[in-house]
């Protein structure tokens, strides 16, 4: 018997190789090779332990299939379950390579492992692990098939009943561990001695002690409650939110100064100054550029108001200026040139048109608004 199964199994593990070989092949001559040796070599292991898994399922089957002729009609079934996992692992082995489209490698791909596909190579992943799973699920078939051949099941479980099913040594210690930590309850053969006199419609109560993890919950409160008065309410170490809030706030500002400080051209309502000889003369061409339409070519007025003399509308300071320029008042005619010139244009721009005040222009406009001095 035992040489006709070798014959069997060479002739099988012949055949089984074949089929493999050209699947494999067909696979390596269908992909697309990617951009490195790397992405190939790590195909091929993939694909390598998923055919060598495939053939310790295969010879796990097998064994299974000896033991299982060897047990009773009743348990017939299990001799069926080495043929049905080989089969399994073979249709999944070869609809991965018949299935899987080859996916190029581009240079830039973002989403692959090793050159590989992501999906290829989860794929190739999915199989071994499945193959992983199997070959467990056959050992331990293997094992009880064997243990109930030989009798040593019954011999375990005889054992086990003489002995009065003795714990574990694990167990010995989880329940000493529970005892002490977790739950401390009285065991159930001494509740009479904690059974208080309260009955409710038949329903009694025991003195049980609270769970020990509760209890040093509730003492660890404690303490903590203390610490915390005296760190907020007795040393005044700690900040209460109003505190921490205005110290957060303060960070932020110094945070804000220290960027402003590094960032030159940073240029808002909040920072202005005017601007030097430089700047100025950037001003006068945007001004010329984008101003004299309203405000005449050196400021004297003409749709817009007079930029020359102590009146002013919108406020005369550097900021109201800016203001004005970069926000514009659309309901008076004067549009936003937020969108066209840069925070530092609208600057230098408005301290050109503070430099214009009592230049005294031929043809100046009358007087509008407020009085500035």
């Amino acid at each position: 018997m035992s040489s006709l199964f070798n014959v069997n199994i060479t002739k099988k593990v012949a055949v089984f190789s074949a089929l493999l070989t050209i699947a494999f092949a067909t696979r390596a001559q269908g992909a697309a090779a990617p951009s490195g040796g790397n992405a190939n070599l790590l195909e091929i292991l993939l694909i390598a332990a998923a055919i060598v898994l495939l053939f310790v399922i295969w010879g796990m089957g097998q064994v299974l299939l000896i033991l299982g002729k060897k047990l009773n009609a009743k348990k017939k079934q299990l001799a069926k379950l080495g043929s049905l996992m080989i089969l399994f692992g073979l249709f999944t082995l070869t609809s991965t390579a018949q299935t899987a489209d080859p996916v190029p490698v581009a240079a830039n791909a973002s989403a692959n492992y090793g050159g590989i596909a992501a999906l290829e190579f989860w794929s190739l992943a999915a199989v071994i692990g499945i193959e992983f799973l199997v070959i467990l699920f056959l050992a331990f078939m293997g094992r009880r098939m064997y243990l109930e051949l030989t009798g040593a099941a019954d011999a375990s479980l005889a054992k086990m009943d003489g002995a009065a099913h003795e714990a574990s040594s694990f167990s010995v210690w989880w329940k000493q561990l529970d005892e002490k930590f977790f739950t401390r309850a009285v065991p159930v053969e001494k509740e009479a001695d904690v059974l208080l006199d309260h009955d409710y419609d038949g329903i009694k109560e025991l003195d049980n002690a609270l769970p020990p993890w509760w209890k040093y919950g509730f003492y660890i409160t404690i303490v903590v409650a203390f610490i915390y008065v005296a760190n907020f309410h007795v040393f005044g170490i700690g900040k209460n939110p109003e505190q921490e809030y205005a110290s957060e706030m303060e960070e932020g500002k110094r945070v804000e100064e220290a960027y402003k400080a590094k960032t030159k051209n940073l240029v808002d309502e909040n920072n202005l100054v005017i601007s030097d000889a430089a700047g100025i003369a950037d001003g006068a061409k945007v001004f010329a550029q984008s101003c004299i339409a309203c405000h005449g070519a050196k400021g004297e007025g003409g749709i817009g108001p007079n930029l020359t003399d102590d009146y002013w509308i919108h406020g005369a300071a550097i900021t109201d200026v800016y203001k004005t320029i970069k926000l514009g008042y659309p309901d008076k005619g004067m549009q936003s040139w937020e969108s066209m010139f840069s925070p530092v244009q609208i600057k230098n721009l408005s301290s050109f048109v503070l430099s214009l005040k009592g230049t005294n222009p031929p043809n100046a406009k009358a007087p509008q608004g407020d009085l500035v001095k």
